[in-house]
């Protein structure tokens, strides 16, 4: 089968020829991986291991100048060493200023999807059409914490939520209709579409379930519907000890559940397969907490052979690390991950 074979296939309850793998990782991982294997190429290293990653697809922008290191919604940001690499933090919150909404409509621009073009996604998918393409999908109340400030996005859920509903309508409007126009430029190409929401914490979720009920989950009803008119599958991400939403995300329509971070409370891959196995598909579950940065590669063997066979009991899974890989994974455990994903995957 080929990568899109091998996916379709979990995605539509069939048995592929073996469990299909995806890749999340960091530059500075990646770098480190490619160096210890000899390759030259994100395409030589997905051959060598057997990755069936995605390819994942976008418009070019072509909206107005932008500052440096400045985003189209005028967050401004900040490379931030961490001791292993590097990460970009957002520095400057644009609407972290204003009190009311109208100081908003007054003083703010919001981007347009007219800043976008969308013409050149057919050349993105040329020749890549034997692997899974994703494209389109949300993740609006990622984007309103960099606008608002962490502490005070969570802190308007109680004390302004018309400014939480009105910022949302705007940045899910502009999610559903880039996701349209790529849907649009490639009809039928694309196969997973990430409709994402950063609910969970290490112990439970961050936002209660009520306010998930109101602010997020009947928009993201709308991308959702979307992406199964034009074909595609909902990619769910959600971090954290998120069980408690589970249920709720599964009403809505997701396809897939990312990343199943099984050591955060509550997700015990066995119940997870036990209560929602029959109505989702699981992708990720290899532990980037502790397993990949600093287990062996036993232990990482043992942990891809468990989830083999609790995650991918009967199908229903896609074997990933459960995040991006961190420049502290040694790459002898990453190889590990993927030759045992490999030698097990069809059995």
């Amino acid at each position: 089968m080929t990568a899109r074979e091998r996916w379709l296939a979990v995605l539509t309850r069939k048995k592929p020829d073996r469990i299909p793998t995806d890749y999340w990782t960091t530059d500075e991982a990646r770098d480190r991986l490619m160096a210890h294997l000899g390759v030259g190429t994100e395409e030589e290293l997905f051959a060598r291991l057997h990755i069936d990653a995605k390819v994942a697809v976008g418009p070019r922008y072509v909206g107005p100048r932008l500052p440096d290191d400045t985003d189209i919604y005028g967050c401004r940001f900040r490379d931030t060493a961490y001791g292993g690499g590097v990460y970009r933090e957002c520095v400057s919150s644009p609407l972290a200023g204003f009190a009311t909404v109208d100081e908003i409509r007054r003083g703010y621009r919001w981007p347009s999807p007219d800043w976008y073009d969308y013409s050149g996604l057919p050349a993105q998918i040329r020749g890549r059409e034997s692997r899974p393409i994703q494209g389109g999908g949300s993740e609006p109340f990622l984007i309103y914490k960099k606008l608002r400030g962490d502490v005070q996005a969570f802190v308007d859920l109680v004390e302004n939520p018309e400014i939480v509903h009105y910022c949302l309508d705007k940045l899910f409007e502009l999610a559903y209709v880039n996701t349209q126009r790529i849907y649009e430029a490639i009809p039928g190409k694309v196969m997973v579409s990430y409709v994402a929401e950063d609910m969970g914490g290490q112990e439970d979720l961050m936002i209660s379930p009520a306010q998930a009920r109101e602010f997020l989950l009947p928009r993201m009803k709308r991308v959702i519907d979307l992406a199964h008119q034009a074909g595609a599958f909902v990619f769910h991400h959600n971090d954290g000890a998120v069980r408690k939403i589970i249920p709720d995300m599964i009403a809505l329509g997701i396809d897939v559940l990312n990343p199943v971070q099984w050591r955060c409370r509550g997700m015990e891959r066995e119940g997870l397969k036990r209560d929602f196995g029959e109505r989702i598909v699981f992708h990720g579950g290899v532990d980037n907490q502790q397993t990949l940065p600093f287990g062996t590669t036993a232990d990482v063997r043992r942990e891809v052979a468990d989830n083999i066979a609790t995650l991918g009991r009967g199908g229903g899974y896609i074997i990933a690390p459960c995040h991006n890989i961190q420049a502290v994974s040694p790459p002898e455990n990453v190889v590990a991950l993927y030759e045992t994903a490999h030698e097990l995957g069809a059995g």
